[in-house]
């Protein structure tokens, strides 16, 4: 299957609709994504056209209706679909966030050893979180990598914590015997 390019608009957009969509489990009003990426509702509706005619959304109509992700939405968002998501707990200043889920990990400037940087993609609302705030990372699902940060910045559209690193640790491989 061919992928398929979005704009940065609707790529913040549609992220949004599927993290509202996972916590509603039905469908999402374009209201409630407006407020998510800080845009106004008229321009949410245009561009759910567009992400209509792409196939990625799906108009649910009536009162309890709004906008559904298509499978095809989670496969332009490079999302697997998964049943049972592996789990990467995020904490805040020590406590369990376990609303949050954390989806991708981009190391930044790790050529660069004072400045060492990564940058956070979760699942949930980061609204709470503010810079300055002590953030711990994993273990994740396969290497258990833990990452010990200082949040540095955020961007909300799309669900980003910027962390400045303070330790990465991952346990010792066992010797294959």
């Amino acid at each position: 299957m061919s992928s398929i390019e979005l704009t940065s608009s609707q790529r913040d957009i549609l992220s949004a609709l599927v993290d509202l969509h996972r916590e509603r489990e039905d469908a999402v009003k374009g209201e409630a994504i407006a407020e998510a990426v800080d845009r106004n509702a008229g321009t949410i509706r245009n561009q759910m056209q567009s992400l209509k005619a792409l196939q990625l959304v799906e108009g649910v109509p009536g009162p309890k209706g709004g906008y559904r992700p298509t499978t095809r939405a989670f496969e332009a968002l490079d999302i697997q679909r998964m049943d049972e998501p592996a789990e990467t707990p995020l904490r805040l200043e020590g406590d369990d966030q376990a609303e949050l889920n954390v989806q991708e990990i981009n190391l930044t400037s790790v050529h660069h050893p004072e400045l060492c940087r990564a940058e956070v993609r979760v699942q949930g609302s980061i609204r709470h979180v503010s810079d300055g705030d002590s953030v711990t990372v994993g273990p994740t699902p396969l290497s258990k990598l833990v990452i010990d940060g200082t949040v540095d910045g955020k961007e909300e559209p799309a669900n980003t914590l910027v962390l400045k690193i303070d330790e990465m640790r991952a346990p010792a491989e066992e010797p294959a015997h």
